[in-house]
């Protein structure tokens, strides 16, 4: 078996859905931007062609390459971002970019594969139990480092995609208060955003209460109980100062929107307002390709990157939304199945991350375009325009198909 080749033991239904999507996201890309003169979809069809040798030079490494050499490539990523201060370009307010010439590279992009690398190595170690607190903090600051480097850009949509590893340390034995704890946390402070503080708190204790009196007799701590709603009401009196001071006017308009505070159909609110149009008008088979009148007029800002799902709602209607969405789903749920029958620890992980990574874009792209989530910059996974991101995706897709690939050799 060890003679066998990648050819051979590649999986080839993970192969056909990616070049799928990005033949896809091309033929839409096209679309959105036919009649600019910038020169959109020939880009973007030299960058999908540069994704080819991309492709056989990571297949051609050695796939325990990417096991022993996980930390060194997480800390050139690390200096990668870390660079963007002293070197990077600023486009639209971000300092996101290197440049070279008319070629501009995002380094965060690249830096979701390394970290995927490097938390998979540290969680392969045999010796890593992460119900111990100090294992907890060292799996947890190998997710925030990149995060560290990159909100300051500022860039919070890419910073949010590292969010997605807590599920995956979850998968990995990280107790499960971590996961509940996110997830109160941010119901906590959308509730606080639509009402009262005091409504908040008064919830909080009436759910207090009933778990209190609901739990069993040893299972009761009257302490406990006290201690979490004074410390949920310091943070609900404490979410009107983080989103009044912390957060930009931008991301507090966007918020005020989602959350029917505020209606700007022709300020902050009119891209999601002009998608929310396109995709409505799509129907159910679409106008045809090259026949979106929202998309021809240019109606939707950054259709051709954040907002490209807008035009297969439009010219492909809900049949071709279907068929998009479905194409992912049947990926993630494919890089989720090959994780579990993996050999080793290391690329069981990664393929988690992988898929972590893959399910936050495009839930979050679609959730998006959609209206139901605040417009942050978050592209969908091989269909967006941009080198960068077609690139980074890429890659992590392709170093676990290889890992996946190499299995037969791992008896």
């Amino acid at each position: 078996m060890k003679n066998q080749s990648v050819k051979n033991n590649i999986d080839w239904i993970s192969v056909f859905i990616y070049i799928a999507l990005v033949t896809l996201g091309w033929l839409n890309i096209y679309s959105s931007s036919l009649l600019s003169t910038d020169g959109t979809y020939q880009k973007q069809l030299i960058f999908i062609g540069c994704t080819i040798p991309l492709i056989f030079v990571v297949l051609f490494v050695d796939g325990k390459f990417y096991e022993k050499y996980a930390s060194i490539i997480f800390g050139v990523a690390l200096l990668s971002l870390a660079g963007l201060f002293l070197f990077g370009k600023t486009i639209a307010g971000q300092r996101c970019w290197y440049a070279i010439g008319s070629f501009t590279l995002q380094p965060s992009e690249f830096a979701k594969a390394a970290t995927s690398l490097a938390l998979a190595k540290y969680l392969s170690d045999t010796q890593i139990n992460l119900k111990e607190t100090n294992r907890q903090i060292q799996a947890l600051a190998i997710m925030l480092l990149p995060v560290m480097l990159i909100l300051p850009q500022p860039d919070p949509g890419s910073a949010l995609i590292y969010s997605v590893f807590i599920l995956v340390l979850y998968r990995e034995g990280l107790p499960s208060w971590y996961v509940w704890t996110a997830f109160i946390t941010i119901a906590l402070f959308v509730l606080t955003l639509v009402l009262e503080p005091y409504v908040v708190i008064g919830i909080a204790f009436i759910v207090l209460a009933i778990i209190y009196f609901k739990g069993r007799v040893v299972d009761r701590n009257l302490l406990l109980s006290a201690i979490l709603l004074a410390l949920i009401s310091g943070f609900v009196f404490s979410v009107d100062y983080v989103f009044d001071n912390v957060f930009k006017q931008h991301h507090r308009d966007r918020f005020n929107i989602l959350l029917g505070k505020t209606v700007d159909m022709k300020g902050i609110g009119y891209n999601t307002n002009q998608s929310e149009i396109a995709i409505g008008s799509g129907g159910w088979i679409g106008k045809g390709f090259l026949e979106g009148t929202q998309t021809k007029g240019g109606f939707v800002p950054e259709q051709h990157t954040d907002y490209i799902f807008t035009t297969v709602g439009e010219e492909w209607g809900f049949a071709g939304s279907l068929t998009v969405i479905v194409l992912f789903v049947t990926l993630l749920l494919r890089v989720i199945y090959l994780a579990e029958r993996q050999k080793t620890k290391f690329s069981r992980v990664y393929g988690y991350c992988v898929a972590g990574i893959l399910f936050i874009h495009f839930f979050v792209n679609i959730a998006m375009v959609i209206g139901i989530f605040p417009t942050i910059g978050v592209p969908l996974p091989f269909f967006s325009y941009g080198g960068s991101g077609l690139w980074g995706f890429t890659i992590l897709l392709f170093i676990f198909l290889k890992m996946d690939a190499n299995k037969v050799n791992e008896w």
